[in-house]
């Protein structure tokens, strides 16, 4: 066994502490970067996903809060690699060399499924969501008026959690493969993940059946996927096991 697996548990310790460290600055130089570019991802968001609506300033303060969510949110995406990297970093030494492989897979596999979820958030989700409301106005007679805040944040309550729910294949591998979750476990909690899922689909969409449906089936889906997955690995593991 090589030393650096021998490793005491303050230098492990230590480890950590500087690779949350790093992630931190970089958090911090990301979330100063994306200040400075706040205004013109404001413009391109506004022209594309609210450019027939009529949106307005409500509170003399809600620029500045778009501007942190946007500036909060590409940090978050910009660092996201970065915490995979010194994730996959800090528990490398403990893996064997096909596994530090695999592992490294990870990185590219997350991120294109956070981008994924952004897109099918955005696009499919929140883009039927903003055509059924303003239909709905119309029916009513209702003069369409929107805080430019409260509808900014309801577009990021939409695409972000979507996309974060689409890392989820990605994080039971991960963790199959650590060996700290079984396909057997998350069949059992299957009934548990639904209800789950539903009430998330019911809190980020508007309370009419269709937006409920359109954002649990995906969902539902990539939780079977990712049971699919996790038999898939376990089995492997297993044969490796009895070699």
């Amino acid at each position: 066994m090589s030393d650096e697996k021998m490793q005491p548990l303050t230098d492990h310790l230590e480890e950590l502490r500087r690779r949350i460290i790093w992630i931190l600055l970089s958090f911090v130089v990301s979330l100063v970067v994306s200040f400075v570019y706040s205004v013109d991802i404001f413009n391109l968001i506004r022209d594309n996903a609210f450019q027939h609506l009529p949106i307005n300033t409500l509170n003399p303060g809600d620029p500045l809060k778009i501007f942190m969510q946007i500036s909060f949110i590409l940090s978050f995406i910009f660092t996201s690699p970065i915490i995979l990297y010194h994730l996959w970093q800090f528990v490398r030494p403990g893996l064997k060399r096909e596994e530090q492989k695999a592992a490294l897979m990870y990185i590219p596999a997350a991120i294109g499924l956070f981008l994924a979820g952004l897109a099918f958030g955005y696009f499919v989700i929140f883009r039927y969501m903003i055509t059924f409301m303003t239909h709905l106005n119309r029916q009513m007679g209702i003069q369409e008026m929107y805080g430019v805040y409260e509808a900014f944040t309801f577009l990021f309550n939409i695409t972000f959690p979507v996309a974060l729910f689409f890392e989820l294949p990605v994080i039971v591998l991960f963790l199959t493969r650590i060996r700290l979750l079984t396909p057997q476990l998350l069949k059992k909690a299957r009934r548990l993940a639904y209800l789950v899922i539903v009430i998330i689909g019911a809190v980020i969409t508007p309370p009419d059946v269709i937006s409920n449906i359109l954002v649990a089936i995906p969902l539902i889906l990539l939780y079977e996927i990712s049971i699919g997955i996790s038999a898939w690995l376990y089995r492997r593991l297993e044969q490796e096991d009895s070699e």
